[in-house]
């Protein structure tokens, strides 16, 4: 009930409009008593002798567990209604209702119109908000989060999960107020005109809850299965999608498909489960109705034929009020197992908004506008797991203005390094200051903001190359996004595409080479104009002629700024001010280029005859 609770909390908003629902649906349920209580009046001027022919009800009937000035409100209160209604000649009194039928039909339906639309209008704000809260707290969450959860399981929440916890707020608020509203409404039709077959009818509700309740505990269970499974084939299907090359390439696609199908399988017999289980309260709940329904005739019918307690049109009034009832008792049965797969779902939505982010801003931390010391690791050291470090005592200064080179073998701790300067990880040891401060005591943004970043793995967007290069500026001047892109040596190519800078250049740039998506990567950095570098492996996996103009443009952006570059190629750091080297989480060489060479027995040398094969 805690998830359903919170599920509520994002209600408050709208409680205007839930009020406004909630006056419709008096409405409707009025109108819809009214226009099942008229079919009193034009049975008896159909088929009575006389308008207002007929015995009078008996005190039985209905008003016998009545005080008496309430037996006499309810009586005059019928008097002139029939009054009203039955008046005069019969074909003036079924014309008159036959429009107040058609009138309450009308009013009835206006008013569950108005109704429906408003809890539509509610239902879809709160997975709107509920969808933002998740998609903006995902942006808060660390790298290490992302690192440790599958991409499909996510998006599954964020999509399929928030919509099956819409289905608890419409059971909430169109069934849990519209239903009961139209239950009593029809209930105080059956009650004004017989008690006791009322009370009758009532003998099978205890039943009809105690079915409910087992089948809600057992779809409760059986929806959190149901949940992962959908996750699980979000995955598979977010996986083989982005990896369809591979999978091509190494001619998988059977496998694949058995692995699809595999995950498939599983999730049509769990959704089977939970289909069968929900399935059978509505089936349950109509035929023990029917069997209240058989009694309540039967005894009626004793009733008008034998000791003439009740009007015949009296009696068929009241079926018709009670068989309306079955309707909202069904649609009541129903809610329990909705709200179960509500609060299913909403608690796996809300293991994302109760994931506390590691990197948080600290209670007063300090915007940072621009860097003008020096970057400095003291003692730092990192693990992603506990007792298996990274990184291991890393002390290291990068000065304003100076180009350092990180190399070592795969595994050194290079890129974790890097990722350490813009936040994406705090140390588990040591501190690591910018311009004196602890990252930890500045602004997040603002820090980031001083850091451009380029690295192996473009990220691109399904977007146009104008909005790639500009990402996130919207009023961005045309003339810098092309200069950025002549400073990163793509203007040429930019310019042989259909559109230019408006051509759209699909998922992650599938629609340009390597190369390309390299360039444009830069060109967004060099837009960003940030005064701390950061390039991890930028070169490595584009062909000589690509490389000669990505390092090229690298140059222009690395020229007046404090970089850090990454680079298993080491003919591209050789006029770095210094060259760090690092092996097994540690620094073990630092120098420039040539006096590393000179250290014969040195890892730098090591690494740089593998590569010249010296």
């Amino acid at each position: 009930m805690n998830t359903y609770r919170r599920v509520i909390g994002y209600l408050r908003p709208y409680g205007k409009w839930i009020g406004l629902s909630m006056v419709f649906s008096l409405f409707y349920s009025v109108f819809s008593a009214v226009s099942i209580y008229l079919t009193i009046p034009l049975l008896e001027t159909l088929f009575a002798g006389t308008p207002g022919a007929g015995p009078a009800p008996a005190a039985d009937a209905g008003t016998s567990m009545l005080p008496g000035w309430a037996a006499e409100a309810r009586d005059g209160i019928s008097r002139s209604f029939r009054e009203f209604i039955m008046g005069g000649e019969p074909q003036e009194a079924l014309l008159r209702i036959c429009l107040v039928i058609v009138g309450a039909f009308f009013f009835k339906n206006l008013f569950g119109y108005l109704q429906s639309n408003i809890t539509a209008y509610v239902e879809q704000s709160v997975v709107r908000d509920l969808r933002n809260r998740v998609y903006r707290h995902l942006h808060q969450l660390p790298l290490a989060f992302f690192t440790n959860e599958r991409t499909g399981n996510l998006i599954s929440r964020i999509i399929n999960d928030v919509n099956v916890v819409n289905s608890g707020i419409s059971a909430t608020f169109y069934t849990l107020i519209r239903e009961p509203l139209l239950f009593l409404a029809y209930l105080a039709i059956c009650l004004a005109l017989s008690w006791k077959l009322t009370l009758l009818a009532f003998v099978v509700f205890p039943l009809v809850l105690l079915v409910i309740a087992g089948v809600g505990r057992r779809v409760h269970r059986e929806s959190g299965m149901v949940q992962e499974r959908i996750a699980d084939v979000t995955s598979v299907l977010q996986e083989t999608i982005a990896g369809v090359k591979v999978v091509k390439a190494f001619g998988m696609e059977e496998f694949e498909n058995r692995k699809f199908e595999r995950e498939n399988r599983g999730l049509f017999h769990t959704a089977m489960k939970i289909t069968l289980v929900r399935n059978l309260a509505s089936p349950t709940t109509e035929f023990l109705s029917a069997v209240a329904g058989g009694a309540i005739i039967w005894f009626g019918g004793q009733q008008v034929l034998a000791h003439d307690a009740m009007r015949a049109s009296e009696f068929l009034g009241f079926l018709f009020a009670m068989f309306q009832l079955m309707p909202p008792i069904k649609e009541l049965s129903s809610v329990n197992n909705r709200l179960q797969e509500a609060t299913a779902a909403g608690k796996r939505v809300f293991e994302i908004l109760d994931t506390e982010p590691s990197i948080r801003n600290a209670v007063n931390a300090v915007k940072v506008a621009d860097f003008t010391g020096a970057i400095e690791f003291a003692d730092v050291s990192f693990s992603y797991v506990e007792g298996d470090p990274v990184l291991r005592s890393i002390d290291l200064s990068v000065r304003k203005g100076e180009v350092v080179a990180l190399v070592g073998p795969s595994g050194s701790g290079k890129s974790t390094l890097v990722d350490l300067i813009p936040r994406f990880y705090d140390p588990t040891k040591g501190v690591i200051r910018l311009d004196g401060r602890d990252l930890r005591t500045l602004d997040i943004a603002s820090l980031r903001g001083l850091i451009g970043i380029v690295t192996q793995e473009t990220i691109l967007f399904n977007d146009t190359v104008r909005n790639n290069i500009a990402y996130g500026l919207d009023d961005c001047p045309p003339e810098r996004v092309v200069a950025a892109a002549r400073a990163a040596n793509a203007h040429a190519f930019i310019m042989d595409m259909p559109l230019g800078y408006e051509t759209v250049i699909g998922e992650r740039g599938v629609k340009i080479s390597g190369g390309e998506r390299q360039r444009l990567s830069l060109a967004r950095a060099i837009l960003k104009n940030p005064p701390i570098l950061i390039l991890d492996e930028a070169t490595s996996a584009l062909d000589t002629e690509s490389e000669l103009l990505v390092q090229e443009a690298i140059e222009h952006l690395m020229a007046g700024r404090t970089s850090i570059v990454i680079a298993h190629r080491l003919s591209t750091v050789q006029h770095a001010d210094r060259i760090v080297v690092l092996e097994n989480g540690r620094v073990v060489e630092a120098g420039k280029h040539q006096d590393l060479l000179e250290r014969r027995d040195g890892l730098y040398r090591k690494l740089y005859d593998m590569q010249f094969r010296i």
